[in-house]
C-alpha cells in the first residue's frame, strides 16, 4: 500500500498535521489487517482507539437476537471508527464486520487526543461530525436505546479488568506494620500477573509467598526489616527463572498504598517531592503506617528512578464527606489548627467493592445508594451515595467505629479518664489497651481471630457468643443509621475476611432489616463461597435491596488508580497547552425548572411561560414568572422560573437557602433528582403544589461544545479542576463537564461559593487538570 502518512494527509481530518506529526502518530499506532467476516469492533466494546480505514470495506450492523439484522452503514477507506468515544466515553453501539481484507490504523485515543489538541483545523473537522451525530441522536430513540444496551453489554464498566490500549506493567506495593503485600499486573498478558506477601517482618522465620496462574511458590528468608523485604520482592520479580520482569525499569509505574493523605488528597497522585513532604507531614495522624508507606516509596524510587510512582491514599475516597458529617463536637479551633476531624479508612476497599457492585447490577455507580461493610481484623462501614462517600465509621484514626479484632471501636471518652484516674494508667497504657487488647480479643478472652471465636461459640462458650452478638449489633446499628443518612439503599455489600466468610455475621447484621427492604436468602447465605473477583448475591426473593458478598482486592484497585492517574497526567498535559483558552465564569442564582404539568397547576391549565430574557446558553431563557419556595422552616420568595419546560420539575438553591427553608439538599448534577427533598411551590394567585422530590444544590459544572472538549482532551462527564484568578487565586475541584453541540463555554458556580471567594459573573478561569473520568 502507498505511504500511510501520504494517505492520511489527503484526509480533511489530518490535513493540518505536519509531516513529522503524522510520522510520529503512525509510529505510535498499530496497523492491523482483518479478514472477511472478522469482527473489527464488537457491540459494547469500550472505545480505546480511533480507527482509520486504510483499505478494504467493513459493515456496521446491529444484531441483538432479532430476526433481521439492521445495517447501519459501511466503512470505506478514509472513514473513521470509534471517534464518538473520544467525546462521550461510550462503548460501541454496533458490530463492525470486515467484508473483505480490511486494513486499519488503530490510533490509541490518548495519543490521538494529544495531537488533535494542537491542530485547530482538525478539531473543527472532528467537532462538526460529532455535533451532527449528537444532534441526530437526541431525537432518535432507537439510537439512544442502542447506547444504553451497549452499556449493559460492556463487561467492565469501571476499568477493574485493567484493560489498556497500550501494554502496561504495574507493580503495587502495600507496606503494613509486620507484612508487605505486593501485586504485579501485566495488562497485555494476564498470565504473568502475580500477587504475594512477605510475612513476619522483624520476627523469626519470615517467608515470602507469591501466586500466579502458573504456580505458587513459598521461600523462607533470613531475618529482615521492611527495606530488606522490599528488596526481596524486587529480586523475586526479576528472577531469571520465575520472574516476570527482565529489569525493574521495564515497569510502566509503581502504585503505593498510603494510609493517610490528610486533607491534602482526594484522589491518587503522581509522587514528587511535595507529595513526599505531605505524606511525612501526615505521619502524626498515622504514626504506625505513614512512615512505613514512605519507606516503600523512597526505596522504590532508588531502585527505579525513571519509573513513575503513584500514591493511592486509604483516606482519599472519604475526602468528599461533607463538613457536618466529619466534624467532632469539640471546640472548632482544634479542627482549624490541628485538623482534628473524621478522615475514615479502608477507602480503597470501599471504593473497589462499590464499583464491583455497580458493575454487577449494571447500573451507574454515580446513581446508586450503597452501604459497604469491610469486616476483618480492622472493620468499617461506608455510606456511598451517587459515587461519593457520605459517611464512614472510622474517624481521625482507625480506632473509631465498629468493634474490631483488637480495637475497641466507639466508647464513651470518659472511659479513658476513668482508667487514668481510678486505675492509675498512663495515656500510653490506655492507648495500648484500646488498640491492641480490646475488641473481640478483649470481649472474648480467646483471640482476635474471628474463626477461633466462632469455633468457641459453636462449642457453647458464652463470652464468645456474646462477643459475636455485640460485634453484629454494632454493625447492624451502623447499617441502619447509614440507610437513614443517605435516604435509602440499593445494595448492601459485605467484604473482608469476616464479611466474605462468616454467614453467621451476615445473617445477624441483616436480621430485622426488612423495614429497609433488606432480606437474606438463608440457603444462599450459608452456601456461597466467593472466589477472587466474583460477586455473589444472597438477597432473599422478596428483597428489594441487593445483598452482595464481594471479595475485596485492594492491590487491583491500586493498580487501577495508578493506570488512571497516568492517563490523567496525559490529559493534564493537553490541558496545560491550552492555558490561553479562558473559561467565562457565571454565578448561578437560585432558579426553578418546571414541567408543563407543574406550570398548569401553578399558573392555570394551558398556561405558557413568557420569555423575559435570553440566558448565556443557547435556547435557555429566564421567564417573567416566579414562584415562592415553602419549606418546613421558612420560605424563599420570587424565585425565577427558567425555560423551556422540562420533563421533571427541578429546584436549584444555595446552602444559605437550605438553612432558610429548613431542608438539606444533595449536591447533584442537573436532572439527577432521585431521593432529593420535597418542597412546596407557590405560583400565581397562591396556587401551590408539593413536589415529592426535586430540590438540589447544583454541582459545579462547565458547559462545553464538542470543539472545546476536543481542544482540552476532555470527555463528557469528566470531573476537572478550574483555577480562577481574582482578589486571590483559587482552584475549584469537583467540577463536572457537560458536552453538547448547543452549549457555549462557561463555568457555573453557586452564589454562596462566589460570594465567599469574591467571584462575580464575567470573571474568567482556566482548566488546571482532571480529577476523575467517569
Amino acid at each position: 500500500m502507498r505511504n500511510i502518512e501520504t494517505f492520511l494527509k489527503e484526509l480533511p481530518l489530518f490535513r493540518s498535521f505536519t509531516s513529522s506529526q503524522l510520522s510520529e502518530l503512525v509510529q505510535k499506532s498499530l496497523q492491523k489487517i482483518f479478514k472477511p467476516g472478522d469482527e473489527i469492533i464488537k457491540f459494547g466494546q469500550p472505545g480505546e482507539f480511533l480507527g482509520v480505514v486504510l483499505s478494504g470495506e467493513a459493515e456496521a450492523v446491529v444484531d441483538r437476537g432479532k430476526e433481521t439484522q439492521r445495517r447501519l452503514g459501511f466503512d470505506r477507506p478514509g472513514d473513521f471508527l470509534g471517534e464518538m468515544s473520544l467525546l462521550t466515553g461510550e462503548p460501541t453501539s454496533a458490530d463492525v464486520i470486515a467484508l473483505e481484507d480490511t486494513e486499519l490504523l488503530l490510533i490509541p485515543q490518548d495519543i490521538f487526543s494529544a495531537y488533535l489538541a494542537i491542530n485547530p483545523e482538525a478539531i473543527q473537522v472532528m467537532a462538526k461530525t460529532m455535533s451532527e451525530r449528537l444532534r441526530n441522536r437526541q431525537h432518535n430513540e432507537e439510537a439512544q436505546a442502542l447506547i444504553n444496551e451497549a452499556w449493559n453489554e460492556y463487561p467492565d464498566l469501571y476499568g477493574l479488568n485493567l484493560s489498556t490500549a497500550s501494554p502496561m506493567k504495574i507493580l503495587v506495593i502495600n507496606c503494613g506494620s509486620s507484612s508487605l503485600k505486593f501485586g504485579y499486573f501485566d495488562t497485555e498478558n494476564t498470565a504473568n500477573n502475580l500477587e504475594g506477601k512477605v510475612e513476619r517482618i522483624g520476627l523469626d522465620n519470615p517467608i515470602i509467598t507469591a501466586t500466579s496462574v502458573k504456580e505458587k511458590l513459598t521461600r523462607e528468608l533470613s531475618n529482615l526489616n521492611h527495606r530488606e523485604s522490599l528488596k526481596a520482592v524486587f529480586t523475586l520479580l526479576t528472577d531469571a527463572y520465575n520472574g516476570p520482569l527482565d529489569e525493574l525499569e521495564s515497569l510502566t509505574a509503581v502504585g503505593h498504598r498510603v494510609v493517610h493523605g490528610g486533607d491534602d488528597y482526594s484522589s491518587a497522585t503522581l509522587i514528587n517531592d511535595e507529595v513526599i513532604q505531605n505524606i511525612r507531614k501526615n505521619t502524626k495522624l498515622a504514626p504506625l503506617h505513614n512512615p512505613i508507606n514512605l519507606m516503600g516509596i523512597e526505596e522504590a524510587i532508588k531502585a527505579m528512578p525513571n519509573v513513575p510512582q503513584v500514591a493511592v491514599f486509604d483516606t482519599a475516597f472519604h475526602q468528599q464527606i461533607q463538613q457536618h458529617a466529619y466534624l467532632y463536637g469539640i471546640p472548632y479551633r482544634y479542627y482549624e489548627d490541628d485538623h482534628i476531624r473524621k478522615y475514615g479508612f479502608h477507602g480503597i476497599s470501599h471504593n473497589y467493592v462499590g464499583l464491583q457492585a455497580a458493575n454487577y447490577l449494571r447500573q451507574n455507580f454515580h446513581e446508586l445508594k450503597l452501604i459497604t461493610c469491610h469486616l476483618g481484623a480492622g472493620a468499617s462501614v461506608c455510606a456511598i451515595d451517587h459515587g461519593r462517600s457520605m459517611d464512614t465509621s472510622m474517624g481521625l484514626t482507625p480506632l473509631e467505629g465498629l468493634i474490631m479484632g483488637t480495637r475497641s471501636g466507639d466508647i464513651d471518652p470518659s472511659v479513658i479518664f476513668y482508667l487514668c484516674k481510678e486505675k492509675g494508667m498512663t495515656i500510653d497504657e490506655v492507648e495500648n489497651i484500646l488498640n491492641k487488647e480490646s475488641g473481640l480479643k478483649g470481649l472474648s478472652g480467646i483471640s482476635s481471630d474471628f474463626k477461633e471465636i466462632e469455633e468457641a461459640a459453636n462449642q457453647g462458650d458464652q463470652r464468645a457468643i456474646l462477643s459475636i452478638h455485640t460485634f453484629c449489633y454494632r454493625l447492624r446499628k451502623y447499617i441502619g443509621a447509614y440507610v437513614a443518612a443517605i435516604g435509602g439503599i440499593d445494595a448492601l455489600v459485605f467484604t473482608g475476611g469476616i464479611g466474605e466468610n462468616s454467614a453467621w455475621v451476615r445473617a445477624l447484621a441483616c436480621q430485622g432489616m426488612s423495614f429497609a427492604n433488606v432480606e437474606v436468602d438463608e440457603i444462599l447465605n450459608r452456601t456461597i463461597s466467593p472466589h477472587s473477583r466474583e460477586v455473589k448475591e444472597i438477597s432473599g426473593p422478596d428483597s428489594k435491596v441487593k445483598v452482595l458478598v464481594i471479595p475485596t482486592d485492594e492491590e487491583r484497585m491500586i493498580a487501577r488508580e495508578t493506570i488512571r492517574t497516568l492517563g490523567y497526567r496525559n490529559v493534564t498535559q493537553i490541558i496545560q497547552k491550552q492555558h490561553e483558552k479562558k473559561i467565562p465564569i457565571e454565578v448561578s442564582a437560585h432558579h426553578v425548572h418546571l414541567s408543563q404539568a407543574e406550570v398548569d397547576t401553578l399558573f392555570g391549565p394551558g398556561y405558557e411561560l413568557k420569555k423575559r430574557s435570553d440566558l448565556s446558553q443557547p435556547g435557555q431563557y429566564a421567564c417573567e414568572e416566579t414562584v415562592n419556595l415553602i419549606g418546613p422552616k421558612g420560605r424563599v420568595e420570587r424565585v425565577r422560573v427558567l425555560g423551556p419546560t422540562r420533563s421533571q420539575t427541578q429546584v436549584e438553591i444555595s446552602v444559605t437557602e437550605e438553612l432558610k427553608l429548613g431542608i438539606k439538599a444533595p449536591i447533584r448534577s442537573s436532572g439527577d433528582l432521585k431521593g432529593s427533598p420535597a418542597i412546596i411551590l407557590e405560583g400565581s394567585s397562591n396556587n401551590s403544589h408539593e413536589i415529592r422530590e426535586g430540590v438540589i444544590c447544583a454541582l459545579r459544572h462547565i458547559h462545553m461544545a464538542p470543539e472545546d472538549a476536543l481542544a482540552f482532551g476532555i470527555k463528557d462527564r469528566d470531573i476537572v479542576m478550574v483555577t480562577v484568578k481574582g482578589d486571590r487565586t483559587l482552584t475549584f475541584g469537583d467540577v463536572l463537564v457537560r458536552v453538547d453541540p448547543d452549549y457555549r463555554l462557561s463555568m457555573h458556580i453557586d452564589t454562596d461559593e462566589a460570594n465567599a471567594a469574591n467571584i462575580t459573573s464575567g470573571m474568567e478561569g482556566y482548566l488546571a487538570g482532571i480529577q476523575e473520568r467517569r
